[in-house]
């Protein structure tokens, strides 16, 4: 399960752990992805989403379906 967000299109970024003694390590830090359904009235269906908490807040603002239309646009999301 690829961790990249529908809406926004996230993805892990990589940094370094640091420790008191200033040794560096690789890590990855992961977007805050969560799987929800979002019932869409123009198709009278429900979709389900991983989306992260800032997609939610779109969601929240915007609409569901304002922005599905962004996200295709920008390439993050085929609909059919």
């Amino acid at each position: 399960m690829a961790k990249v967000c529908d809406i926004t299109g996230k993805r892990p970024r990589v940094g370094n752990n640091v420790s008191h003694a200033n040794n560096k390590t690789k890590r990855r830090f992961y977007p805050n992805l969560h799987k929800k359904s979002f019932y869409v009235p123009e198709e009278d269906a429900w979709i389900t989403l991983k989306v992260c908490s800032k997609a939610l807040r779109t969601i929240n603002k915007n609409g569901i379906s304002s922005v599905l239309k962004k996200a295709q646009n920008e390439g993050y999301i085929i609909i059919k």
